[in-house]
């Protein structure tokens, strides 16, 4: 049997832990003095890339650079 005395709060308040590292590190960016908030802002967006699979093969890759929301 397991204690819910141990439960972490993220995860009592219905959150998993990415998503409650990602609020943290918004909150410290945001405090953050000039010029260290606008570098470490600048260095938050996320460059990825997905295929598509279709009959067993991939088609042409996709590159998305998404910025975290505001």
């Amino acid at each position: 049997m397991a204690s819910n005395a141990a439960v972490p709060f993220w995860r009592a308040a219905g959150m998993t832990y990415i998503t409650y590292s990602n609020i943290c590190a918004n909150l410290v960016r945001n405090c953050l003095k000039e010029p260290h908030k606008s570098e470490v802002i600048s260095r938050e967006k996320v460059h990825f890339a997905f295929s598509v699979w279709k009959e067993g093969k991939p088609l042409k890759p996709v590159t998305r650079s998404d910025s975290p929301q505001e």
